[in-house]
């Protein structure tokens, strides 16, 4: 991986002592006294990911941050990602899980480092990449998308993940109360797409393996060829259910070049970048790829809008109580007001792209 890596943030520091003795018994290292340097990835708003470096080896590590409010279950992730390694060469290799509190304070899983290219907006400060490339890399991101789709759950022992009759209708139902948990403002909007999604949501659909997450700075490119993908990242959200709304999820980060400024800016993501397809045409390479239809096109799309947001928000709110002083947090909250009046336009214009 080779996302932006720093010192480790003041309060997120790792128990080091206790984390070389889980090391050790495990057998990932031979010595406890074995230096280790440890280095926190930049990148991201959930869960905390660090690089260890010790007795010429590195690996991963990935905790829930502290205060968080829901989701962050390391032992589902850790879950996933051992039944994908039954079958599924695109997800890392896990090594060890841990559900004490005592050693880092936290829940917490090992993996290994995946070497790749990530595309982060910070990773295209340090180096471009030709327009012409975002073909072959959105290509590349749309086959693994669809090949991530047609893995039987079944055989990757993954059957009791999730439960895929009336996920559509949970998902709506449980995203709008974490909404009301997490909300610091009064957002009308907000109310108005959770009002809306539960009038319009598919009754009948299809159930796959889905991420609900995927997005460019979520996969590992093997190399500048884009052909390839190493293996995609952060599996926290993966479960059994509707691919389209993981396809949904996927089109609501993809900013475009006709967007408004401040909807750009708020994703901040090279999908925006001339020679990318456009969001209605990602799903029509989708459909293509899959020889599916994508009915309901603004509900999956709006529904994307409102978990992103929710998402966020639950964020905003750790900040705002002061369980995280990570200075970055602390305009989110206007990024969950702009989604959701982003949502409410694509209602009312009853489309995906121009809404504004």
């Amino acid at each position: 991986m080779n996302n932006m890596k720093q010192k480790v943030r003041k309060g997120e520091e790792l128990n080091e002592i206790n984390l070389k003795r889980f090391l050790k018994e495990n057998g990932l290292i031979s010595k406890i006294k074995s230096d280790l340097g440890v280095l926190q990835f930049s990148n991201g708003f959930s869960n905390l990911t660090y690089q260890l470096n010790i007795e010429d080896k590195e690996y991963v590590i990935r905790k829930p941050p502290k205060g968080a409010v829901y989701g962050h279950d390391m032992g589902r992730e850790y879950k996933v990602l051992k039944g994908l390694n039954n079958g599924f060469n695109k997800a890392p290799i896990v090594y060890a899980y841990a559900d004490d509190n005592n050693i880092i304070g936290t829940p917490f899983y090992i993996m290994e480092k995946v070497n790749g290219r990530i595309i982060t907006p910070r990773e295209l400060k340090e180096r471009t990449i030709p327009s012409k490339d975002y073909s072959t890399i959105s290509k590349t991101w749309l086959k693994t998308f669809v090949e991530l789709h047609n893995l039987d759950y079944n055989k990757l022992g993954l059957s009791d993940l999730g439960k895929p009759v009336g996920y559509v209708e949970r998902q709506v139902r449980n995203w709008g109360k974490q909404y009301l948990k997490a909300a610091t403002e009064e957002i009308k909007e907000a109310k108005q797409i959770m009002n809306w999604l539960n009038e319009n949501k598919p009754i009948k659909y299809k159930y796959s393996l889905i991420h609900n997450d995927y997005k460019y700075d979520n996969v590992v490119f093997s190399s500048n060829s884009w052909s390839k993908i190493n293996s995609i990242l952060d599996w926290e959200m993966c479960t059994i259910g509707d691919p389209l709304m993981d396809l949904g999820t996927s089109i609501a980060y993809w900013a475009e070049s006709s967007d408004p400024p401040q909807l750009k800016s708020t994703f901040n993501y090279p999908t925006s970048i001339k020679g990318n397809p456009s969001r209605l045409a990602v799903v029509e390479m989708y459909e293509k790829e899959t020889g599916m239809p994508v009915n309901n096109l603004v509900f999956y799309y709006v529904f994307g809008l409102f978990k992103i947001a929710v998402i966020v928000q639950q964020i905003f709110y750790r900040y705002n109580k002061g369980l995280t002083t990570n200075e970055k947090f602390k305009d989110l909250n206007k990024i969950t007001n702009i989604l959701c009046k982003t949502g409410w336009q694509s209602i009312q214009k009853n489309r995906i792209e121009n809404i504004f």
